[in-house]
């Protein structure tokens, strides 16, 4: 099964990062105001990254990575990509 880190643009201009293994499930539930309880109350929400890894502790290690990241080095990460 495909895992997916995937870092979202909230509409107050802040950043998301989450893993999932089904993307738009997950983002459909971001916008339904039932997915983290950060980007509740944040839409539209706009995906504005995304990185597949083998699995899900794969994805889980990459996830704190990238959330280490200050802001200016995670909008290098997107612009990257």
């Amino acid at each position: 099964m495909e895992w997916i880190v995937y870092i979202l643009e909230c509409a107050d201009r802040t950043l998301y990062t989450g893993i999932t293994n089904d993307l738009s499930r997950r983002l459909a539930q971001h916008n339904a105001g039932k997915g983290a309880k950060y980007t509740r109350g944040r839409g539209p929400l706009t995906l504005v990254y995304r990185e597949t890894c083998t699995d899900r502790s794969q994805a889980s290690r990459r996830e704190i990575e990238i959330k280490a990241l200050n802001r200016s080095q995670k909008i290098k990460l997107i612009k990257s990509n």
